[in-house]
């Protein structure tokens, strides 16, 4: 099924129960927030709130909240879709009339590849002056800079070859007419002002609220710079998008949109964005971004406003997320025929921890597919890498981290790579967008592995650890309550079975045991929760910075690390604030729960 607009896919999400009205006033400052955490943790339904304070349109959020409406606005399961699109690119290598015949119901669905384009539509059907202080931005976390509009499809269009770009772009509402726009790097948009700066040019802007869900999920497909989503979003649907020509603008809008903001970016123009409450469960930094001058507003006389809330994982966008590489990560294979599989883990804010399965046809061939995707697109903002047999699932973190625990020997299979991009949100590197990397190879070798005997009690050994615990054979975790947390992991370190360099320490070329990693965490991250202590290790640590070993020497310019890789993953002076809701509001909330009408 190929829905035209959000309300079609909104009636259907209430057809097979899962949308709830909320009827009440409800406050967009926060308590949306909240009411929406509760909802999603329990990958409970979507939610239209029909009665906002201060606005006179319904807010939608969570539309994406469960598999089950993911694979309803995609008309399958992502992982089929991303496969079915791998087979016809396979067997069509090379085309012939046989294989033209035997896939043309597939090649159907290549007449949605090119847009419509029409005058009007239904989200012209009123125009008027730009006011976004009219619509129920909300306003999320305590700490944000102020309102922001979450969900919106921010199109542009390149000023050296016309290609356009589609992507999720937080706004920060400065005024009525005016916004803050969260240009990242390695952005589709980013890359257009760039190229609109350079040319002294201002870039025309239209950011879409609402529409068909295939194309607002194309909106955060990292697809190939120059691959259009609107083109894309076609090819999914097997109908062509309906776009509407620019009124104020010279770029289309999705004729289906709820709402069409029309506007420009000058060139050269910053103004400080944030902070804001984001997907790696802290506060992104306060930072110069360009600025949106709207010069119109476009909407439906009835126009439902969609939302979505990020913060600590679980989160929705942690549903968007899968879904996007259940149907991308097949494609991966057709330049890289060696990678098996890959997944990046949510709980870990998906850039913190990417696992990739690899059939090695000569030696290293891991290393050349590691270093090659973290050079493709969003890919090249991994942190973390763990590079697997092909016999190991990449989806399985047991399984994974059983693979470090059998082959990871860091003399030869630990990577550093130090001042590459880094994710604009990733704070742990205090210089935003340079950081570093590391790649971990896991894959089969010929060393032998020990398997691990009792361990310590490691409690005993500091009055500050207030805890241990283990994620899979390969991990343990040390809760530490008190200044340097290294010297703690140093002595941990030294405790445990097979330690390297002090008396009685095993020969050099003896099989390390496992666990090959411990890592430090602060109090506030629990060890008997397997997602928070992912998200708690992997969201604040930089390699370079914060990962040390037993033993580390120089030979050459090369490096060489022996023993146990320790991780300092505490919470340290200088890093933003962990995500928190009021206190007085998750009591209102609490409060007012039955008058919701959720459960």
């Amino acid at each position: 099924m190929s829905f035209t607009d959000l309300r079609d896919f909104l009636r259907a999400v209430e057809r097979v129960g899962e949308l709830r009205r909320v009827r009440v006033p409800v406050s967009p400052h926060l308590e949306i927030t909240e009411i929406c955490q509760r909802v999603v943790q329990r990958e409970g339904p979507a939610l239209l709130f029909e009665n906002v304070e201060g606005s006179e349109f319904p807010l939608a959020i969570n539309l994406f909240g469960s598999r089950r409406r993911i694979e309803l606005a995609l008309g399958g399961p992502p992982a089929q879709i991303g496969e079915s699109f791998l087979r016809l690119v396979k067997d069509l290598n090379p085309p012939s009339l046989a294989t033209l015949w035997a896939k043309r119901s597939e090649l159907a669905r290549l007449r949605g590849l090119k847009p419509r384009r029409r005058r009007g539509g239904a989200v012209r059907e009123v125009a008027e002056e730009p006011d976004l202080t009219r619509l129920p931005v909300l306003t999320c976390w305590p700490g944000d800079g102020g309102p922001f509009l979450t969900f919106p499809l921010v199109h542009t269009r390149s000023p050296r070859d016309g290609s356009t770009n589609v992507g999720i772009y937080r706004l920060q509402r400065f005024g009525p007419d005016e916004a803050g726009i969260h240009w990242q790097i390695a952005k589709g948009g980013g890359y257009h002002y760039f190229e609109a700066e350079e040319a002294g040019r201002e870039l025309p802007v239209v950011v879409a609220l609402g529409g068909d869900p295939v194309s607002v999920l194309a909106g955060m497909m990292p697809l190939p710079e120059g691959l259009s989503e609107t083109t894309f979003a076609g090819l999914i649907r097997g109908r062509g998008v309906e776009l509407s020509r620019g009124v104020t603008v010279d770029i289309d809008a999705p004729a289906a949109a709820e709402i069409v903001l029309e506007g420009t970016v000058a060139p050269g123009e910053r103004r400080i964005e944030g902070p804001f409450g984001d997907h790696f469960g802290h506060y992104s930094a306060a930072a110069p971004f360009p600025v949106l001058r709207l010069r119109k507003m476009f909407r439906r006389r009835d126009a439902i406003y969609p939302a979505i809330v990020v913060g600590k994982p679980p989160q929705e966008d942690g549903f968007l997320g899968n879904a996007v590489q259940e149907l991308l990560g097949p494609l991966a294979r057709l330049p890289h025929p060696e990678v098996r599989d890959l997944w990046s883990f949510e709980e870990t804010g998906f850039h913190h921890l990417l696992a990739v399965s690899v059939e090695e046809r000569f030696e290293k061939e891991a290393m050349r597919a590691a270093l090659g995707l973290l050079g493709h697109g969003q890919l090249s903002l991994t942190k973390v890498m763990f590079v697997v047999g092909r016999e190991v699932d990449p989806r399985d973190l047991e399984a994974v981290l059983a693979a470090i625990a059998d082959h990871f020997d860091p003399a030869e299979d630990f990577h550093l790579l130090t001042r590459v991009p880094f994710d604009t949100l990733d704070f742990t590197s205090f210089e935003m967008n340079l950081g570093s990397k590391m790649i971990l190879d896991a894959t089969p070798t010929g060393r032998a592995s020990a398997q691990p005997p009792e361990l310590p009690d490691v409690t005993l050994l500091d009055r500050r650890i207030r805890g241990t615990a283990r994620i899979g054979p390969a991990i343990l975790a040390v809760q530490v309550d008190g200044p340097e947390p290294r010297d703690v992991l140093t002595a941990v370190l030294r405790a445990l079975p097979g330690a390297r360099g002090g008396p009685g320490s095993p020969p050099e070329d003896a099989p390390l045991t496992a666990p090959k990693i411990v890592a430090a965490v602060s109090p506030d991250v629990p060890l008997d929760n397997r997602g928070p202590l992912l998200w708690g290790i992997f969201t604040r640590f930089d390699p370079a910075r914060d990962v040390f070993f037993e033993e580390s020497t120089l030979e050459g310019a090369w490096p060489v690390h022996r023993g146990r890789m320790a991780i300092d993953a505490t919470f340290k002076e200088g890093y933003p604030a962990p995500l928190e809701m009021d206190p007085d509001v998750v009591s209102r909330v609490t409060r007012r729960w039955k008058e919701y009408g959720i459960d």
